[in-house]
């Protein structure tokens, strides 16, 4: 038995730890830039709002120049996408999102209003990210549980449901950081600040936001907790312990 014993705990020591369920040292780290697809996503958000700017700018403050330009490189932004692979349904909603900017300018008359959407949708956004981390839905869980296959495991860890509600706060912050700026300079109809704090906002923020909620997801968690792929539910250690015991009787038989 003891011979038995020996090789178990040899096997599990050159395995790096991965029948414990506690990940090596200088494993990989799971990247939520990997499953969120945060550059792909700002591209979408950013590239338009720039065009449409500079296309207002050089048509001599035309909409309709500035639109046909967010719309022109709003389509090969798509095609690209679908092209390598995206979901048709995706790319529509995003070509849609830049296709009501120029039409809510157009119909106002006001070249700032082609952000008006954007101001809305960050709103909300803040206002659901909120709700979801107080109801104990917190949407960063959601997200990530579904992009893994975990359904609602996730929730019956303790330890990741509370990781998961702090992390979320910042990408509340990232909305409100949006909405600080935006805000002012619609009011202003500074329509090139705007392009310009787009593509400031988009991309580096994103970034910044999946690498800060990261950092406290992982914070977050327990020093033996085996990462946001492996939710702990809390009758594991139960059952880990009965196979121990069964493994223990086997031996002993």
């Amino acid at each position: 038995m003891r011979d038995r014993q020996t090789g178990r705990a040899r096997t599990a020591a050159e395995s790096g730890g991965r029948e414990s369920g506690v990940p090596e040292p200088g494993a990989e780290r799971d990247s939520l830039m990997r499953l969120l697809g945060g550059r792909t996503s700002a591209l979408d958000a950013s590239l338009p709002p720039v065009l449409f700017g500079l296309g207002w700018y050089l048509g001599g403050e035309s909409i309709a120049a500035g639109g046909a330009a967010a719309v022109a490189v709003g389509a090969v932004l798509g095609g690209w996408r679908l092209r390598n692979g995206a979901r048709p349904l995706a790319v529509l909603v995003s070509l849609l999102a830049v296709l009501l900017g120029a039409v809510i300018a157009l119909y106002t008359g006001n070249a700032a209003d082609f952000f008006l959407a954007r101001l809305v949708t960050n709103a909300v956004s803040a206002l659901m990210w909120m709700v979801s981390i107080a109801a104990r839905w917190p949407l960063l869980g959601v997200v990530v549980g579904t992009l893994l296959g975990q359904g609602r495991t996730w929730r019956r860890d303790p330890a990741l449901l509370r990781a998961y509600s702090l992390a979320s706060w910042v990408w509340v912050g990232q909305y409100v950081v949006r909405l600080l700026v935006f805000i002012p300079l619609w009011l202003g109809g500074a329509v090139l600040a705007l392009s310009a704090a787009q593509a400031i906002l988009t991309w580096p923020l994103v970034a910044v936001c999946i690498a800060g909620s990261w950092w406290v997801l992982r914070r977050a968690l327990p020093a033996d907790h085996a990462g946001i792929r492996h939710p702990r539910v809390a009758d594991e250690p139960a059952t880990a312990a009965s196979g121990e015991l069964r493994s223990a009787a086997d031996g002993d038989d």
